[in-house]
């Protein structure tokens, strides 16, 4: 397995994190050589600007993902023309509730169309979701061209669990990858996350994940 640092996407997307936040973050990835920074969209620019080696994974539709399709698609365009390498949207999670699958499908795949070759990972919100559709969230996911799958927000009822790792890993195999994040505190649950499946983990507390 590679280092640990290199699995982790360094985070930080509260509403009140300030530019001198951002530039913590970004100092911290280099200083620990995480894989790299996941911000809101606005600070894409300012980063790449500050530091142009740095890898930045973008939020887009967060936390939500109940926004309109074009606007999803234009804030990922916006991010990638900025600097962004990588793209992690919402899906649309009631209409996945409610079996409008067409439009779940279509709406990740018109971020992918947004951003071509970048990565696209898409949060399923496993903590709002049945077993069922989980593998559901994934599949159509695989159908829209998407990369990875993405267990958590970290913004709604809870987070990445070793069990849904498994079973996102298990439906979409080697084909895409999987990125578990929310509530990952410790090297322990990072790396049972990583074993499960994950191929990639996202967390605020990376140094102290990297540390113990």
């Amino acid at each position: 397995m590679s280092k640990l640092n290199q699995f982790i996407d360094h985070t930080i997307l509260y509403a009140d994190a300030r530019k001198a936040d951002i530039k913590k973050l970004v100092d911290e990835a280099s200083d620990y050589d995480f894989y790299s920074v996941c911000v809101n969209s606005s600070y894409v620019k300012d980063i790449k600007e500050y530091n142009s080696d740095v890898r930045i994974a973008a939020v887009v539709g967060f936390p939500l993902g109940a926004m309109a399709t074009r606007a999803k698609a234009f804030e990922a365009k916006c991010a990638i023309e900025d600097g962004a390498s990588e793209i992690d949207m919402v899906i649309e999670i009631g209409r996945l509730k409610d079996g409008d699958y067409d439009y779940v499908r279509d709406d990740i795949k018109a971020v992918k169309d947004a951003i071509g070759d970048k990565v696209l990972k898409v949060i399923i919100e496993t903590s709002l979701l049945s077993d069922e559709e989980k593998v559901k969230a994934c599949e159509l996911s695989e159908e829209a061209g998407a990369d990875f799958v993405k267990t958590s927000t970290g913004f709604s009822t809870g987070g990445a669990k070793v069990e849904d790792v498994k079973l996102m890993k298990e439906t979409v195999g080697d084909r895409l990858k999987v990125k578990a994040s929310g509530g990952i505190h410790t090297r322990e649950e990072a790396l049972a996350l990583i074993e499960a499946g994950a191929d990639r983990i996202g967390a605020s507390k990376s140094i102290d994940i990297c540390k113990e």
